[in-house]
């Protein structure tokens, strides 16, 4: 099957944000599948900063220090040095290989060797010295689809480690939201803890003066426990933050713990999102990127699996000199050359060249196939974190409103029984309401900076 390598360009329309609101058009014009073009350019992550927009210094610091210490960054870097170091090595063959010998040769031959009497053996002795050359002409241009082969494997692995950066960015910003918004709700058990022990002591207070039943303070103690019960999980949770943090910084737990601890408010969650996202920013993605340099490695591959069926033409040389006395090396007649162009041509390899180069071929289509789920899989990522952006901040207004009327209900709730005028089962609903309402708020606030993180991870980075 043949397939044109065509320039497609393409773009996603997004209307404009109206009330911190995105939304999402139908993106009807979009095709069902997409063909290679030419390169994108994906700046580095270190100097896009989209973590930036959160506000937050610390979050930006901890990104900076990643991209020095991680890891697996590190071994990132590693690999595009053994790429380009591959590069180096297909460019070398363009070039002539020339090397020295020197020696010294003492023989002794046989008195006997011959019919004739013996008349004692035969000694001899040379001094020699060589420069030989061998020199591949690129004639039909196979070293020049094997360096082009090379350099499209090193720009892809380049694209594997910006994507890595991504990854590793989004990672950390993921678990420092997750931790701000832990201690967030740490921050209110405490504070429901304190207002619970409150209603407690009210309880008892009106227990001991006979107007409340023993059933009353009951109630109070199982609600004001199982809010203390949830502190121990909570501290647990921030930990593992801070240790999921620490490994992606390449730094150790106890050295994040002073730094992460103390409680932050939670970035802003309220963003604005870019009108008309054009096709060519989901394009630079460092995963559509790979595939896209994968593809020009794996066309150039089906290059040089054609260029084997061609001949190829060597030529090789030396120069030396040779004599039996030392002193005799450098005169006229110890002087030797020779010139051997060679045109090599493999008629028959019992099809091994056919196969080598109908798997070049299904290698290419196969990559055509990831090339093309890249881009549909990118697109499906963008639209929904965008969607569910949208739903998100939807999700946190109505939320606001409803913890504002569960604290009125508790506060109403509360007085009321201070008067005696309504049962303590209405205050304990009150209280719990209020508290998982409360606990509610901040988790729709923690997925909202969590989706902004997966929609930057979706484009690849931020964009202007």
């Amino acid at each position: 099957m043949h397939r044109t390598l065509s320039l497609l360009l393409l773009f996603i329309t997004i209307p404009a944000v109206k009330s911190s609101a995105v939304n999402v058009s139908n993106m009807d014009s979009i095709p069902g599948r997409w063909l290679y073009s030419g390169e994108n350019f994906q700046p580095d992550p270190a100097e896009d900063q989209w973590w930036t927009l959160f506000g937050d210094t610390l979050l930006n610091n901890l990104i900076a220090e990643s991209e020095e210490n991680n890891s697996s960054l590190i071994v990132a870097m590693r690999n595009i040095e053994i790429a380009r170091q591959n590069l180096n090595i297909a460019r070398s063959q363009y070039f002539p290989q020339i090397g020295m010998s020197a020696s010294w040769t003492k023989t002794r031959d046989t008195g006997y060797g011959t019919s004739r009497r013996s008349t004692g053996p035969d000694y001899s002795s040379q001094f020699a010295g060589t420069v030989d050359m061998s020199w591949q002409i690129d004639l039909f241009g196979k070293i020049s689809a094997k360096a082009k082969q090379q350099k499209e494997l090193l720009n892809a692995t380049r694209a594997e480690r910006t994507g890595m950066m991504v990854s590793v960015a989004a990672e950390i910003a993921t678990n420092y939201l997750q931790l701000r918004a832990t201690q967030a709700k740490l921050s209110l058990a405490q504070e429901h803890i304190a207002s619970q022990e409150h209603v407690l002591n009210i309880a008892k207070a009106r227990h001991e003066a006979g107007l409340a039943s023993k059933l009353d303070v009951a109630q109070a103690q199982t609600i004001y426990n199982s809010t203390l019960a949830t502190i121990p999980m909570l501290e647990a949770d921030s930990r593992a933050y801070i240790d999921a943090i620490a490994l992606l910084t390449g730094a150790f737990p106890d050295q994040m713990v002073e730094r992460l601890s103390r409680q932050r408010l939670m970035p802003s969650y309220n963003h604005v999102i870019s009108t008309g996202i054009p096709m060519e920013l989901v394009r630079r993605r460092p995963d559509i990127l790979q595939a896209e340099y994968q593809l020009a490695a794996s066309a150039a591959a089906v290059g040089i699996a054609k260029k084997d069926f061609l001949p190829v033409l060597t030529l090789e040389g030396s120069i030396g000199t040779a004599a039996h006395n030392a002193g005799d090396l450098f005169k006229n007649d110890s002087f030797t050359y020779s010139i051997t162009p060679t045109l090599s041509w493999t008629i028959f390899s019992g099809m091994s060249r056919t196969y080598s180069l109908r798997s070049a071929k299904a290698q290419m289509e196969a990559d055509i196939e990831n090339y093309n789920y890249a881009i549909r899989a990118a697109i499906e990522e963008v639209d929904n974190a965008m969607s569910r952006y949208q739903g998100e901040l939807h999700q946190i207004e109505r939320l606001t409103l409803v913890v504002g009327s569960s604290r009125e209900t508790f506060d109403l709730s509360l007085d009321l029984y201070k008067q005696g005028l309504t049962g303590f089962l209405n205050v304990a609903n009150a209280q719990i309401d209020y508290l998982n309402y409360s606990t509610s708020l901040i988790s729709a606030r923690e997925e909202a900076l969590l989706t902004m993180v997966s929609l930057y991870k979706a484009l690849g980075g931020g964009w202007e």
